[in-house]
């Protein structure tokens, strides 16, 4: 009984092993969605594991080309450094921009795959629309990620 015990016991390891998580088995890749509209970013989820992330962005307007550009930084989603016109500085003090997708158009998706390690990051839409005076920045598309 002793051995029948002890068998069933490591086959229930087996199994428990092979069935872990995915995520391995596809380099540990996270998947977040993130719609861009006037005027803001949403991200599917707040969070992401450290690793490769891929950020599938879709532009869903209804009226405006918008961007989604990745920071890391400590400071507050609303309290980045701005130039004069309301957007962003992307090399002000106490950021990093990672990366970016410009010009996304109304309707369309795109995607970006990056290798980012643990840390607070904004997400932002960072375009200024010179013809309306607008900085999407300013408008409200940011948003706080975190990557744990």
């Amino acid at each position: 009984m002793k051995l029948l015990l002890t068998a069933a016991s490591m086959l229930g390891i087996v199994l428990f092993a092979a069935c872990g998580d995915d995520d391995e088995e596809d380099g540990g890749a996270n998947e977040i969605g993130v719609t861009l509209q006037e005027w803001s970013v949403i991200p599917d989820a707040a969070s992401a594991e450290t690793g490769e992330v891929t950020f599938n962005v879709e532009n869903v307007g209804p009226d405006d080309v918008h961007e989604l550009v990745i920071v890391k930084t400590e400071l507050d989603a609303d309290n980045l450094p701005t130039a004069d016109d309301g957007s962003v500085d992307e090399e002000g003090a106490g950021m990093e921009v990672i990366d970016e997708i410009e010009d996304i158009p109304v309707g369309e998706t795109q995607t970006l795959t990056v290798d980012l390690e643990a840390g607070a990051y904004v997400l932002i839409c960072n375009i200024y629309d010179e013809d309306e005076d607008e900085a999407h920045y300013e408008e409200g598309m940011r948003t706080a990620f975190t990557v744990e």
